[in-house]
């Protein structure tokens, strides 16, 4: 019998590890042949809550932001962009015409947008909104802070843009967020990705396919046993 495990995935939208950690995950989840399962649902994290709104350049908010020059800022992306081919999803660009640059864009209404998608239509469409924010940020490389850009990405995956646009102006809904960003801290979450697997373990950063398909065996057999 299979073994359904929720999975609750604290992240941000600007956060590589985040898609890195999420890819390798499942698979984790492909190495164990169906025997385990996962219910992924995701939780707001801020990696820049005073991002302004005309966003950073990525490698001059790197640079800034941990004290690297340019060379190590071009150096620490590019040896994530490796990461992230390995996990499957590159960053290369997949839009029309020249790259823009990659940029860096507040994401609480994205936040909104996901918690409202989990609210009214469950795991499995908020991830599908997640996974095509992902696309938006990285691969498209889509203004995601701005109001127009998030409507249409939703819209994109199906969700009813009025629906979506009520969402956004709906202050309950930022309130509700900020509950769940203040919760991490009181989890002790000060970086993402972090999953916490069965209701009850955490698990921090992206780890590797292996080391996530492990993980989940040993808590089902702690479930099982208990």
């Amino acid at each position: 019998m299979t073994e359904i495990v929720p999975i609750a995935i604290w992240s941000d939208v600007m956060c590589p590890w985040c898609i890195i950690g999420y890819r390798n995950l499942q698979q984790g989840l492909a190495m164990l042949e169906g025997e385990i399962e996962a219910q992924v649902s995701w939780l707001p994290f801020e990696l820049n809550p005073d991002m302004p709104p005309q966003g950073e350049e990525s490698r001059a908010h790197i640079a800034r932001k941990y004290g690297r020059t340019g060379e190590q800022a071009k150096q620490a992306s590019d040896m994530m962009a490796e990461r992230a081919r390995a996990a499957g999803f590159p960053f290369d660009y997949t839009g029309e015409g020249e790259a823009p640059p990659s940029m860096l864009w507040n994401t609480f209404d994205a936040h909104k947008l996901l918690r409202w998608a989990l609210a009214t239509e469950g795991p499995e469409a908020q991830t599908r909104l997640k996974l095509a924010l992902f696309a938006a940020h990285f691969q498209q490389r889509r203004r995601i802070g701005e109001r127009d850009v998030l409507l249409d990405v939703a819209a994109e995956q199906g969700f009813d843009r009025e629906a979506v646009a009520a969402a956004l102006d709906d202050e309950r809904l930022a309130q509700e967020v900020r509950a769940e960003e203040r919760h991490a801290w009181d989890m002790n979450v000060t970086g993402v990705p972090a999953m916490v697997i069965d209701g009850k373990f955490l698990v921090p950063g992206a780890q590797e396919p292996e080391t996530y398909a492990n993980v989940l065996r040993r808590i089902v057999e702690r479930r099982n046993d208990g």
